[in-house]
């Protein structure tokens, strides 16, 4: 069964050029369902694909809910299931989709989590306030994030060459290993001038080190790293919202929108490939202006 995993995971990748995030979220769901379905139902190692049933589909679901997953989780969880069986139908490995009949979660669309143009005012005012090599880096990140609506993953894997200084300009790759080229305003192309030139320096142990930001090994930082420098940053600016890796790309969708910009404006910046995706951040929009009526109107 794990061999079959294996050649999904390698079709997910070669063939539909899914992102490492979502590789490893594929990876770790179908592991848990293998492990699920050896442990309960079938016959350990000898067991197949072929052997599996809508029964069995339907107790993992239960088991999922009895792990007490958010239905969230638990939706991707089948829909990762789901995905597998259609590879390993077209495979001809197994004769029927034991997922077809298996109903997900039910889930609303949460709205993103922002914040407020203060808010991002406070965290980029007290990362101006750290001149060391960590923080001019941290500035940095924060800065090119905010500026250009960057994925967490996207910051993390920008190289030196992905940045042009003169241009003021950064070449991001996304999703599906699309790339697009996304403007910056002249501040923060000054404070990533800055870092490139007075602090990065001090990271770098290999001469041949092309990544951007990097960590104190002389590695590129990774995503969880570069969220635990958000969170902390963010709690010693003032802030007290719970932080998410994508908040200030969220924001800065947000803002652009409260700003006047047009929604396909927005939706290139972003990298969406379907401007359903991006009118989320519109419901954003619609509560701010509600806000300010009810801040502003004589009679709200």
């Amino acid at each position: 069964m794990q061999n079959s995993v294996d050649g999904f995971l390698n079709y997910m990748t070669v063939e539909r050029g899914v992102s490492p995030n979502t590789l490893s979220a594929y990876r770790s769901d179908l592991n848990q369902l293998v492990q699920y379905l050896q442990t309960n139902h079938l016959n350990g190692n000898g067991s197949d694909w072929q052997d599996v049933d809508e029964d069995m589909m339907s107790q993992y679901l239960l088991h999922l809910h009895a792990l007490e997953y958010s239905d969230t989780t638990r939706a991707r969880k089948v829909a990762s299931s789901r995905s597998l069986f259609g590879f390993l139908l077209d495979e001809g490995k197994v004769s029927r989709d034991p997922t077809e009949n298996i109903s997900s979660p039910r889930i609303g669309r949460s709205l993103p989590d922002t914040l407020s143009v203060d808010e991002v005012g406070d965290l980029l005012a007290y990362a101006a306030l750290q001149d060391s090599p960590d923080g001019l880096r941290n500035r940095a990140m924060f800065e090119l994030m905010y500026a250009c609506g960057l994925r967490a993953s996207e910051l993390v894997s920008l190289d030196l060459g992905d940045i042009d200084l003169e241009q003021g300009s950064v070449r991001a790759f996304g999703k599906g290993g699309k790339d697009r080229v996304i403007p910056a305003h002249a501040d923060a192309i000054a404070v990533m001038r800055r870092y490139i030139n007075e602090a990065r320096p001090s990271f770098v142990k290999r001469e041949s080190e092309r990544s951007l930001f990097l960590n104190r090994r002389g590695k590129r930082l990774s995503r969880q790293g570069f969220w635990l420098i958000l969170k902390a940053s963010a709690a010693r600016a003032g802030i007290t919202k719970a932080i998410k890796p994508h908040m200030l790309r969220h924001s800065f969708a947000t803002h652009l929108l409260q700003g006047g910009a047009p929604l396909r404006h927005v939706q290139e910046l972003l990298g969406h490939s379907s401007i359903t995706t991006t009118q989320v951040y519109t419901h954003l929009t619609s509560e701010h202006v509600r806000t300010e009526y009810d801040k502003s109107h004589p009679r709200a």
